[in-house]
């Protein structure tokens, strides 16, 4: 074989792995994306320690929290899934099907829907890629799951199982 067939076999081969990849991780929820906030100064002697949070005190909010807030709408009692969109995506159409049929079907879950493209800032706070992604928050507005791509119902019904 010549050269410039190996090179097109090399580029199938690889346009086939990457394909198989995103199909096998697309729509599943995976563990959380921490968040990097600022570190705060501790009046302690002991520096390098943090001290321990008061049980009784509400975390700060997040900027998923934040964000439903400023879109006008509030946090499920059990959980919200906060979908991030934009214009154009054919499969946020799909995504935003499916989770207003959960959050019709299970009582106390929200669907909250953004578009992407209007809130770049908090976007790269939260660490968005690309859309759609689906993030749920537990009712105090902190991240428990993420899935990028288009979920199916069975998997967004599985990813609200922990906060029953």
């Amino acid at each position: 074989m010549t050269t410039g067939a190996w090179i097109v076999v090399a580029a199938v081969v690889l346009a086939l792995a990457v394909g198989l990849r995103r199909a096998a991780t697309d729509g599943r929820f995976r563990g959380t994306h921490v968040v990097r906030t600022p570190a705060t100064s501790v009046g302690t002697a002991e520096a390098g320690r943090a001290e321990a949070p008061m049980p009784d005190l509400e975390p700060p909010a997040t900027p998923a929290a934040e964000l439903v807030s400023a879109a006008g709408h509030e946090l499920g009692e059990r959980a919200t899934l906060l979908q991030f969109s934009s214009a154009f995506c054919a499969p946020c159409r799909a995504t935003r099907r499916v989770l207003e049929d959960v959050a019709r079907i299970v009582p106390g879950v929200a669907h909250v829907e953004v578009d992407a493209e209007h809130h770049l800032d908090l976007v790269r706070r939260v660490g968005i890629l690309r859309t759609p992604t689906t993030l749920v928050l537990d009712p105090r507005g902190l991240e428990v799951s993420r899935a990028t791509g288009a979920p199916s119902k069975q998997a967004v019904i599985a990813s609200l199982e922990p906060l029953a």
